[in-house]
């Protein structure tokens, strides 16, 4: 598929991007299209109401001496949440510009009540989906800004090397190396891999997700177009209010003009411009990938943040034996957190949180859940298919956070694990 596979004006497109499902054939699956589309529209006002509104008037609630101290120099706490109000709207900007992505691609109305009644999304996101919808946008900055590199380094960077060294005389040569990255989030790492020549295609369900890296990849019209405060809704653990209003610019490099450049690079015959095909699929991992069509399809698997998402690894672990070619790498970088609510969860990844609930009672949504310990993944890793040849040692792995402001006098950093796995031939 082409740069602009999940690019979808026209509605014959939204079949392919969404993995052999039509959302609209199936009132859970609309349910929960429609959520996630409302949930982007409330992000401005839950997040006003939850943040600044809330604020105020637990501030009122101070005897009044003291809250007047607190708003008077060199205070100025009134003044600060009125900053606050003004870095929450520069967010919204973003949340409303997904929002017109998602309603253009799956051909729905802004104004919905002027429109079919069965077509009304509006009104229909709950808690949870506003809270996906918040994540998200905060999620921009590890993917998509120039101050989240540092995360990204450590999760990223290890995969691309090792791709690099088991195919780099293979990419040379133009022949394509496919790679798959199963629970792509905002798409970035679907991105670095196309630019360092790799084919990737890239597996999602959340809609939260979906339409997310559908925007940045698509729709976005040029590098540091919105400015993001990643931070701003937070109040604790802070060494100033200058930190809490830090901002950054997204997208920190623009997909649609990089790929344009490489192509042009490529035409021009500078091996350099090797960008490779990317392809998103909307779909359960488990399902989509477990079948004969998808059987002995990739050259490589790059999980990363992602395993921790199964209830049952084993069924993970089938499904990437199922899609490998034997002799395939399988790369993964992640904690184990986790994080399945329960048996009838879609699981959805923006890394905390799993997705919305799914009529099917298969794939990711079977019943029954284990949690595992490091030790006992590399084992059942071995026992089902694979040679693990290479583990990073614990002791000298760089730590990360997950949308972690580095300021904060709080920081919540993960130690990935990180090893290369070997498809066995028989």
């Amino acid at each position: 598929m082409d740069p602009h596979a999940h690019h979808h004006d026209e509605p014959e497109e939204v079949q392919s991007w969404a993995g052999d499902f039509d959302p609209f054939a199936d009132p859970e699956e609309r349910r929960v299209l429609f959520s996630t589309l409302d949930s982007f529209r409330q992000y401005r006002r839950t997040a006003h109401m939850n943040t600044t509104h809330r604020r105020r008037q637990a501030f009122y609630a101070l005897p009044s001496s003291h809250w007047q101290m607190l708003a008077e120099a060199p205070f100025n706490l009134l003044d600060n949440f009125n900053k606050v109000d003004d870095a929450i709207d520069a967010n919204a900007e973003l949340a409303d510009a997904i929002l017109k992505t998602g309603l253009e691609s799956f051909g729905l109305s802004a104004n919905p009540e002027e429109d079919d009644p069965t077509r009304n999304w509006q009104g229909t996101a709950t808690s949870s989906d506003v809270s996906k919808a918040h994540s998200t946008i905060r999620q921009f900055y590890r993917d998509w800004s120039a101050e989240g590199k540092a995360e990204r380094e450590v999760c990223y960077d290890p995969v691309i090397k090792a791709l690099d060294k088991e195919f780099g005389q293979r990419k040379g040569s133009r022949s394509e190396v496919k790679v798959l990255v199963p629970g792509a989030g905002l798409g970035r790492l679907v991105f670095d891999l196309c630019q360092a020549g790799f084919a990737a295609e890239g597996n999602e369900i959340s809609y939260h997700q979906l339409i997310a890296s559908s925007w940045v990849l698509n729709h976005s019209r040029g590098p540091g177009e919105h400015v993001l405060y990643p931070f701003a809704t937070q109040f604790s653990n802070l060494e100033s209010r200058t930190q809490q209003l830090r901002k950054v610019m997204i997208p920190d490099v623009h997909p649609m003009s990089a790929m344009l450049a490489a192509q042009q690079e490529q035409a021009e015959g500078n091996a350099e411009g090797n960008f490779g095909t990317m392809s998103m699929s909307a779909a359960d991992f488990v399902v989509l990938y477990r079948g004969e069509s998808q059987k002995d399809a990739f050259d490589a698997v790059a999980t990363v943040f992602f395993i921790d998402t199964a209830p049952n690894l084993i069924r993970y672990i089938e499904v990437i034996r199922n899609c490998l070619k034997p002799g395939g790498i399988w790369i993964n970088v992640g904690p184990l957190l986790w994080h399945f609510e329960s048996s009838s969860t879609r699981g959805g990844k923006s890394n905390e949180e799993t997705g919305a609930n799914t009529h099917q009672n298969d794939g990711i949504g079977e019943p029954g859940s284990v949690e595992l310990t490091d030790e006992e993944v590399m084992l059942l890793v071995e026992r089902m298919g694979f040679h693990v040849e290479e583990r990073a040692l614990r002791e000298g792995q760089r730590e990360c956070g997950y949308i972690q402001d580095p300021r904060s006098m709080l920081q919540n950093l993960y130690r990935p694990s990180r090893w290369i796995a070997r498809k066995k031939a028989t």
